[in-house]
């Protein structure tokens, strides 16, 4: 008899930690939570039944369940693509999809579409690789963000049915075979090295000329400095044949000018002597060459004197003489 209630309360016992398990599971089966930004999909048996939003919900035990949650924060897919331009480069660009799904189509997002980032990856490639072969290599750098905008508005226009919405579309890298990028280098070397020959050539011209302008200005003065200087000099050697004359009554202009020839001969000789270091090269004379240097110098101003009055002669003058008048 005690066997017996002791069976009993064992089954007893057993009854009911199924019966709080029941209850336990019950209640898990019964509340579920959802994140922010996030919506869960019910069905009942297979069915749809409604969407849940964020926070404490209730379902029906062991009859709903949550079958999936959707994400409606902004998402972003890379998709890699290799295309050729119109010049025959392949380029492996990378387009970056920023979508999101539209929060009144979230049934249809869930529904219509068994993998969207693969749909959306299928439609990327179709547009890049419509749009590439069309523009050349070069000009795809330039014209990336037309490409990205084709991409938007395509995926845009086909992804809205199916509940997501297109953010933007970015090309965020153009990588051409490694050979076409060194030869692209080397393009822009040369053109740069070209233009650096250009401009120093043009330099070196505008240097010689200025060199060449700078050369003929100081030859132009260092020539009106001689004339200058000679037209001084023989100024002070008319005033000092004129002053000597009257200071000393009965010398002639050649007297003087041996005597102002043979001072400046021995201060010449006197400047030479006291200089340690001269590199004067004396040639072989005496002081008497000096009279054969004064009738030279004397001789060629006569000579242009005479020219300079030659000159003077009138024209009426000559024609007068030839007629015999």
């Amino acid at each position: 008899m005690f066997e017996n209630i002791s069976i009993y309360e064992g089954v007893g016992i057993a009854i009911g930690a199924i019966a709080l398990i029941a209850v336990i599971a019950a209640l898990t089966s019964t509340f579920f939570t959802v994140e922010q930004r996030t919506t869960a999909i019910v069905q009942r048996l297979g069915k749809f039944v409604r969407e849940a939003g964020p926070g404490l919900n209730i379902k029906v035990p062991f009859l709903d369940r949550v079958v999936g949650r959707i994400n409606l924060r902004v998402q972003q897919l890379d998709v890699k693509i290799e295309t050729k331009t119109e010049d025959n480069v392949f380029v492996q660009m990378v387009v970056a999809v920023q979508f999101f799904v539209l929060p009144e189509k979230v049934y249809d997002a869930f529904y219509r579409l068994d993998d969207a980032r693969r749909q959306i990856t299928s439609y990327v490639f179709d547009v890049v690789r419509a749009q590439v072969p069309k523009i050349k290599l070069d000009d795809v750098f330039e014209k990336k963000d037309d490409i990205a905008d084709i991409v938007k508005a395509e995926l845009s226009q086909v992804m809205e049915g199916f509940g997501y919405g297109i953010l933007k579309a970015l090309v965020t890298d153009i990588d051409p075979d490694p050979k076409v990028k060194q030869s692209m280098n080397e393009i822009n070397a040369a053109q740069r090295m070209r233009v650096a020959a250009t401009e120093k050539g043009e330099a070196d011209r505008i240097l010689k000329v200025k060199a060449a302008e700078g050369d003929a200005q100081s030859k132009a003065l260092q020539g009106r400095g001689i004339a200058d200087q000679r037209q001084a000099i023989v100024a002070g050697l008319r005033d000092s044949v004129d002053e000597f004359q009257r200071s000393v009554p009965g010398t002639t202009a050649k007297d003087v000018m041996n005597l102002v020839l043979m001072t400046q001969y021995f201060d010449t000789l006197k400047e030479i002597g006291g200089s340690s270091r001269s590199n004067t090269i004396m040639i072989p004379h005496s002081p008497g060459s000096l009279a054969s240097l004064s009738e030279q110098i004397r001789n060629a101003m006569i000579e242009a004197n005479q020219t300079t009055e030659g000159s003077r002669i009138r024209p009426d003058a000559l024609v007068g003489t030839g007629n015999g008048d």
